[in-house]
């Protein structure tokens, strides 16, 4: 009865890690709202890591987080590093590319609490009196995250706090 038990749980573990093999080698996550807002207004939120604390989801997670900023102010070269609880961890974000009132792409680095390196970028469109805001983040899967993602799947672990955040941009744009 005891290799019995062993043996469907080793066929399981099997199972397991031959099904995360299949996997995609890399993931997207994206949500998307509309503000009653310029695209300038809230390209400004975006590409300022300064304006960040207003609407991140992160910043209401941790609010003792320590954040350090360099480079200049905003736009290309703008670094946001930060280190915070187990639940925001620590990393590093820098803006690659903006266009303005359109476009602004990080690089983001995750060093805790599993160390990753994406790309985030947020789309701005114009609709009338309002601008969807288009948050995507992208990266690579390796075996160990395919691993993980069979379990917690990167849109239920990062999705909902696109949409806090997102929610929060609103706020503070429509005031």
């Amino acid at each position: 009865m005891l290799k019995k038990i062993g043996l469907t749980l080793l066929v399981i573990i099997i199972g397991i890690l031959g099904y995360a093999a299949t996997r995609p080698s890399s993931f997207s996550v994206q949500r998307a709202v509309t503000i009653k807002a310029p695209p300038e207004k809230l390209f400004a939120m975006i590409d300022d890591f300064h304006a960040w604390p207003q609407w991140s989801p992160w910043a209401r997670i941790d609010p003792a987080m320590k954040v350090t900023y360099s480079g200049p102010p905003s736009g290309v070269g703008a670094v946001y590093e930060w280190s915070g609880n187990s639940k925001v961890g620590s990393g590093r974000m820098e803006i690659m590319q903006t266009t303005p009132s359109t476009r602004v792409q990080i690089q983001l680095d995750f060093m805790a609490p599993m160390a990753s390196h994406n790309m985030a970028v947020f789309t701005l469109t114009p609709r009338g009196d309002s601008t969807t805001v288009e948050w995507t983040m992208s990266g690579p899967l390796p075996y160990a995250a395919k691993l993980m993602t069979i379990f917690a799947p990167m849109d239920k672990m990062i999705g909902p706090d696109f949409e806090r955040g997102l929610a929060a941009m609103r706020i503070v744009a429509e005031r």
